[in-house]
């Protein structure tokens, strides 16, 4: 009886662990939660001025209040060439690999995809 009683508590151990395991796991699709993201970018064809583009790009989603305006309360300020382009390799992390800026939600994928062209141009201060 007490045999049983093991042999039964392994089969529910391993029967949790299976579900927990089976459930656990799942594969997002990037196409679907990022459309545009996953198609490859041509910066031949794909506007990446700084002036033009990636300033006002910066003041207008990343340089708020209590974020990275004047006050620099999120660690970085983004008011002038200098300071975007010191951040560049930040920049490109956490906005165009992880998706986790700007805080007020992901850029768009012309927005990510003129921040990328601009960043892999070599972060020019045209």
């Amino acid at each position: 009886m007490l045999l049983n009683n093991k042999k039964r508590k392994r089969q529910l151990f391993f029967a949790v662990l299976i579900t927990i395991s089976v459930t656990g796991c799942y594969y997002d699709k990037e196409a679907l939660l990022y459309p545009g993201s996953s198609e490859p970018v041509n910066c031949s064809t794909t506007p990446a001025s700084f002036n033009a583009d990636i300033l006002p790009l910066i003041t207008s989603k990343c340089a708020l209040p209590g974020c990275h305006d004047a006050t620099s309360s999120g660690g970085y300020t983004f008011q002038h060439y200098d300071q975007i382009s010191a951040a560049k390799a930040m920049i490109n992390v956490q906005v165009i690999v992880q998706k986790t800026m700007p805080a007020t939600g992901a850029l768009s994928p012309s927005e990510i995809n003129k921040l990328k062209c601009w960043i892999d141009g070599g972060g020019l201060n045209n």
